[in-house]
């Protein structure tokens, strides 16, 4: 029974930790938000969210790191108490599809990220 107990403990709280930045979603950001600038002001655009949505992913990622290393040392994901980036993370993916939306209805040459 107590390892049942510790088992249940465990799973969840690791369902409670913080996402990684790749399985967590895009917003919706409308394109048309950008739909009034050039090719040039949107290639700089996607850069900085490019860059920005960078930045907020490798601290999205340490928070997933942190909550792995706290969950196996006292059962409690540490973003639960700090939290996490995720929120900041889907709102810049949704800001670098609405750019790459943009740029593509504008007809621009777009620089695509493989």
């Amino acid at each position: 029974m107590k390892q049942l107990t510790i088992a249940a403990l465990a799973a969840l709280s690791l369902s409670a930790c913080a996402s990684r930045p790749e399985s967590i979603p895009a917003s919706f950001v409308s394109y048309e938000k950008y739909s009034g600038n050039d090719c040039t002001q949107l290639s700089t655009y996607l850069a900085d969210a490019r860059s920005t949505l960078q930045k907020v992913s490798a601290m999205q990622d340490s928070k997933a790191n942190m909550d792995a290393a706290t969950v196996f040392l006292v059962l409690v994901p540490a973003s639960k108490l700090s939290g996490d980036h995720a929120g900041e993370v889907a709102k810049l993916k949704g800001e670098v599809e609405a750019i790459e939306t943009a740029q593509v209805k504008r007809g621009c040459k777009v620089a695509r990220l493989s």
